[in-house]
């Protein structure tokens, strides 16, 4: 953590680089330049929020691979391939469902950019420009939402890896000071150099923890199949990994679920703005996928391998599927935890600093435009600091702390990302259906309204009540520990339908199917008969009066002004428009 603060200070130019191929590789450089070489007003705080324009192919592409594989890494495919029912088809989905995002943002995501302008930071931005700030406040809502169960669900993983390690049990209590301390130092660091050198920091250490993730990997596959003890017969082997029907079901809801999630995580969507043009950040996301891909398969056959070993204890729950990789590593000695705390503790700091840029770039674009947040707060050796700069580091340092708070209750972190992924399920096709601006299958779909897609997100919402209503479900209970999560209304977004894993069985994989559906469907059906009944007037946004004084606050015209959509060729369509804020320059959206 020291050394990854250490690269961050290089990143902002703090430890000076000599001129050469290495500071290229650690030093973004910010491109915001005027034809004179002068720098653009703002654009120094635009670059600590955005790292805009900066990266290369190779940049995204293990920026990618290394916030998004965090240390849940080492339970997640690893509980798949040890859960005999599950096996292989279980492994794959996990894999093919981690790696997908990145291929999805890959196709959309210049397009997002286009539409959302070149200033934008992320799909907050997109939702404004594209429907209005009511979604812009429900995608901001569930993005933070959703980063801030991530960020929760990494400091419980890292904290209990560290636990394990060392021999504690983190079912006890009296160890939750332990592990509460591992939180502590990760936060502190991350924040730290977080806060001084923002995302370009984030991204620089992204590459270098992805370099030493793909080393220790290597160095973890040869180890552990070499070691004697961890050795099992091809037909031990074929016993336990299996094609089996409830390893698809797995699959399809893992697919489902994880999409949907990481459509959400600004993080993913920062490295769009911070690619330095489209083509690099389609192979970048492409090359990422690959990476995740094949990261995520060799924990899942390190599940299967453990298992193998010791079927019988696997299958009395003597040992638990989702600490299998631990069993592999017990008869190598003490010297390899070392190592894989060097793994993990990379795999934590890249998705936890990451997530904390990623939440505060929800909130930059508005407060970038509040003019008062461009005055001078303070002057520290002689470099004057902005209130909007004090307002983003304090922002960056307050999502941490009930972070922490809640990773030292030790929730299971299966349970935590199912209910994030039921959220953004609910949401998903009503904010991306968005992309369509023209009307589609001779006008049976129109262009989605901003109430269209609110009562979108609300459809996908019911779907998920009317299904818990319809199984009868009251209470959400841990099946393994009886712990009682939620009862009443919402107790079914737990979804603690008593399968064999948290994200198994036929009940978790419809309830997955149908959400999105309903959303989507809800989404279209509602702007048609908002276009059939309310005409042209549906093209106007809805809720713009009810937003006047915060746009007033920040220098804004309130009047609402139409946007002309831009078709895929880059021309005007004057048949389709949106609503956006009259401050926004329709003619050089593009």
């Amino acid at each position: 953590l020291i050394g990854f603060t250490g690269l961050a200070f290089v990143a902002k130019g703090i430890i000076p680089v000599p001129d050469s191929k290495i500071k290229k590789w650690f030093v973004p450089r910010n491109r915001a330049k005027t034809a004179a070489g002068e720098e653009i007003p703002n654009s120094a705080e635009d670059f600590f929020l955005s790292a805009r324009n900066s990266a290369t192919t190779w940049t995204i592409a293990l920026s990618f691979f290394a916030s998004g594989m965090g240390a849940w890494v080492v339970y997640g495919t690893t509980e798949m391939g040890a859960t005999v029912d599950l096996s292989w088809l279980g492994v794959i989905g996990y894999s093919m469902a981690s790696a997908c995002p990145a291929v999805i943002i890959s196709l959309i995501g210049p397009r997002i950019r286009e539409m959302s302008g070149e200033d934008a930071f992320g799909t907050c931005d997109f939702a404004k420009e594209r429907y209005g700030r009511v979604m812009q406040l429900v995608v901001a809502g569930v993005s933070v939402f959703y980063m801030f169960i991530f960020v929760v669900a990494e400091l419980t993983s890292i904290s209990n890896i560290y636990g394990l390690l060392i021999g504690k049990d983190t079912t006890d209590d009296s160890t939750k000071s332990y592990t509460s301390s591992i939180g502590w130092s990760v936060c502190a660091f991350t924040v730290f150099y977080s806060t001084v050198a923002g995302v370009p920091a984030s991204i620089v250490t992204d590459k270098v923890q992805g370099v030493m993730m793909v080393l220790l990997i290597i160095v973890l596959v040869v180890a552990v199949t070499a070691e004697p003890a961890n050795a099992v017969s091809p037909q031990e082997f074929a016993d336990v990994s299996n094609i089996t029907i409830d390893g698809f079901m797995a699959m399809v809801t893992l697919f489902l679920a994880v999409a949907s999630a990481e459509m959400f995580n600004q993080g993913n969507w920062q490295r769009v703005w911070a690619a330095k043009d489209v083509p690099s950040m389609r192979k970048g996301f492409f090359l990422g996928s690959f990476m995740v891909f094949f990261l995520m398969m060799f924990f899942g056959i390190m599940g299967i391998l453990a298992v193998a070993k010791d079927p019988q204890a696997y299958a009395s729950f003597t040992k638990l599927a989702y600490l299998s990789f631990f069993d592999l590593l017990l008869p190598m000695g003490a010297g390899w935890n070392y190592v894989v705390l060097i793994f993990v503790t990379c795999l934590c700091a890249s998705s936890v600093d990451t997530l904390q840029n990623a939440i505060v770039s929800v909130f930059s674009h508005d407060i970038l435009q509040i003019p008062r947040c461009n005055l001078t707060a303070v002057t520290i050796f002689g470099k004057e600091i902005s209130v909007g700069k004090i307002t983003t580091r304090l922002m960056l340092i307050g999502i941490n702390i009930p972070a922490v708070f809640m990773s030292a209750q030790r929730k299971d972190v299966l349970s935590l990302f199912l209910v994030a992924d039921l959220v953004c399920a609910t949401c998903v096709l009503p904010v991306f259906l968005g992309l369509i601006t023209e009307p589609k299958l001779g006008g049976i779909i129109k262009p989605p309204t901003e109430l269209g897609s609110v009562m979108g997100c609300i459809c996908g919402v019911s779907a998920v009540l009317v299904n818990g209503a319809i199984l009868g479900f009251k209470e959400a209970i841990n099946p393994y520990t009886g712990e009682v999560y939620e009862t009443g209304l919402f107790s079914y977004f737990w979804l603690t339908n008593g399968s064999i894993c948290a994200l198994c069985g036929s009940k978790t994989m419809v309830t997955f199917i149908i959400t999105p559906i309903v959303g989507g469907v809800g989404c279209i059906l509602f702007s048609n008969l908002d276009h059939a009944i309310r005409g042209e007037a549906a093209k106007v946004r809805m809720f713009d009066t009810f937003f006047t004084s915060i746009q007033k606050y920040g220098n804004i015209d309130g009047e609402p002004t139409k946007m002309k959509f831009v078709n895929r060729e880059g021309e005007k369509d004057e048949n389709a428009d949106m609503m956006t804020d009259g401050n926004v320059n329709t003619d050089n959206n593009i």
